[in-house]
């Protein structure tokens, strides 16, 4: 099947006043058509930068310094802001991760939504509007949409203020959906429900979807594929199987060690030593080197390249390389290879 979404070597930095922070560092992925790509790592790792980039929804200060980036195999690398416009709504769009900064406190739900209709079908009657309105309020299971047609945000529960902005994001049936921490906000419950009618959304629709998120466990439900970023590089990636049973990379097995299910036995919850690199100087090695008690002399001094374990998993580690000693995985099942 050919890619909806290519990205290739794709590199941001914003300028700040403490230097050029190296944001996304030579990120390489293609999303498929009806796919879910899963985009994991701490905060700060350049999950939200990284989509934002591909939509073009960066401040003033990013400079995209290489890469290119193919929406159904045109080029939209050199787009400028007019041309976007054409593609944000139609060809993908954003569900962000707080409701309340996306919501306008001072308009009803359903004349928000209505507006996102109108943006891309401006001739619609008033009367066809608000069917759509309530065709969309349905598609993400707010009850009596009637009813609630004229409330407020803040009438709304958190989940279903987060129902409000699926339904903006699906106004003009985009093709691709980005959902950028879409539960952070929420109770676990409340979680589990939005992650749920996401993927039924998705099947319904036929919709592609990038879910970033910072927990692995969050993910499990919702993807096919995952891509483990961290310090602006994705380190590893694979299926979700591949990922939660064979992960290969330290950084994938501190995330899967910091799961609540591995504390066991009133052991506290366990948490990748050190902290993420200042990305204005990153390290001329592995980033995460410092960090993993498996690291090998060569983590300091070269960047790992990303190692085929099967067709769809690959890791970026040194462990990989034939030469290196064999180490059995803290989680997850034995190597594969």
């Amino acid at each position: 099947m050919a890619a909806l979404l290519e990205v290739k070597n794709l590199s941001v930095s914003f300028d700040t006043a403490a230097g050029e922070v190296q944001a996304v560092r030579d990120v390489s992925f293609s999303l498929s058509g009806g796919e879910v790509l899963a985009i994991v790592g701490e905060s700060g790792c350049g999950k939200s930068v990284l989509c934002r980039s591909i939509m073009k929804l960066l401040p003033d200060n990013a400079r995209m310094k290489s890469g290119q980036i193919l929406l159904d195999g045109a080029d939209v690398t050199g787009y400028r802001e007019r041309d976007m416009r054409r593609l944000r709504g139609r060809m993908f769009s954003m569900i962000f991760q707080d409701p309340m900064t996306s919501l306008n406190p001072t308009l009803p739900i359903g004349r928000q939504i209505g507006e996102a209709v109108l943006v891309h079908q401006p001739k619609l009657k008033r009367a066809a509007v608000r069917r759509r309105v309530l065709e969309l309020m349905e598609l993400v299971g707010i009850e009596d949409p009637e009813a609630r047609y004229s409330l407020y945000p803040h009438n709304f529960s958190g989940g279903m203020r987060q129902r409000s902005v699926m339904a903006i994001a699906l106004a003009a049936n985009p093709r691709l959906l980005f959902a950028d921490e879409p539960t952070t906000a929420l109770d676990v419950t409340i979680q589990a429900q939005i992650l749920d009618l996401l993927r039924d959304i998705q099947q319904k629709l036929g919709t592609a979807a990038v879910l970033v998120s910072h927990d692995l466990g969050v993910v499990a439900r919702a993807a096919d594929r995952v891509a483990v970023m961290y310090a602006g590089k994705i380190v590893e990636t694979g299926t979700v199987e591949e990922i939660f049973y064979h992960p290969r990379h330290p950084y994938t097995w501190g995330l899967m060690r910091s799961l609540p299910a591995f504390a066991r036995d009133g052991q506290p919850l366990y948490t990748i030593p050190g902290m993420p690199p200042a990305l204005v100087d990153p390290p001329r090695g592995d980033a995460f080197a410092s960090r993993n008690e498996y690291a090998l002399a060569i983590d300091y001094e070269e960047m790992p390249p990303l190692f085929r374990i099967t067709d769809t998993h690959y890791a970026a580690t040194w462990l990989l390389d034939p030469r290196a000693p064999a180490v059995t995985p803290p989680v997850g099942g034995e190597p594969d290879v």
